[in-house]
């Protein structure tokens, strides 16, 4: 059964969880479905901006405990290579993909869900979004790469109470503790908006800026990283055109190249 939906429209591509009875619990064949769709828009140079969405009533709960429990009676190393095996690639392509993506969040976000979501590069929020951890509730640490972005996001100390007392946490506080992102009655519409207009701008200076907002370096070494991230955007199309139209008071147009 398909649990991972790949809709496009025009430079727009819209992945969806779809296991809403289970609340997008993850199971293995679920994060393999993701993987390989992400794989996919990556790969579509016809694809300038991708909106992660899901349906029901949660954005994710993080992973499907039933599956983790029987895996587990084959010992901890066969049910965490899943961590390797899917959550790590997944994250990596979320915050590595070469265009911008935009979480749409409703419901419960939790756990691996959380994770996906802080790893896309804007956040659109239901008002009764519930954000969480979980981790330490079942006696786990970080995963997901969220020991990577939930620090960078809210600040280590913040960071640390959220994953040790594992209390959930409103959209409001996310965002005024640095999480970034908007809240909006429609998420997905509003994902798709913001979408709409990233996909209309230029996309290789913008995976030149999620190239270097990952990497944070030292002084030097974001120079040398400044110094070629506009050489490889200052050479595109976008950037002559974009130029141009300024000189001449026009607006510019962008298209990826």
């Amino acid at each position: 059964m398909t649990t991972i939906l790949l809709e496009r429209d025009g430079a727009l591509a819209r992945i969806i969880l779809d296991r809403p009875d289970r609340h997008n619990a993850l199971t293995t064949s679920m994060k393999d479905e993701l993987a390989a769709a992400m794989g996919e828009v990556a790969a579509d140079d016809a694809v300038r901006a991708v909106v992660l969405a899901a349906n029901g009533r949660s954005f994710c709960v993080g992973q499907d405990l039933g599956e983790h429990a029987e895996a587990l009676a084959d010992g901890a190393d066969a049910a965490f290579a899943t961590v390797r095996a899917h959550y790590t690639p997944i994250v990596r392509g979320l915050m590595t993909m070469p265009k911008p993506v935009v979480a749409a969040v409703s419901g419960a976000c939790m756990g691996a869900g959380l994770g996906f979501a802080l790893a896309c590069d804007h956040r659109v929020f239901a008002a009764d979004a519930r954000l969480g951890t979980a981790f330490s509730a079942i006696g786990l640490t970080f995963d997901s790469g969220l020991s990577y972005t939930l620090p960078r996001a809210v600040g280590v100390q913040r960071a640390a109470e959220l994953m040790l007392l594992t209390a959930s946490f409103s959209p409001e506080q996310a965002i005024s503790w640095g999480v970034g992102g908007e809240i909006a009655e429609d998420p997905i519409a509003r994902a798709m908006e913001v979408a709409g207009r990233l996909a209309a701008g230029p996309t290789v200076a913008y995976a030149q800026t999620k190239r270097m907002l990952l990497d944070l370096p030292s002084l030097e070494a974001a120079l040398e990283a400044e110094a070629e991230g506009q050489t490889v955007s200052g050479a595109t199309d976008d950037h002559w055109g974009a130029v141009q139209a300024f000189l001449s008071r026009e607006t510019p147009s962008f298209h990826g190249r």
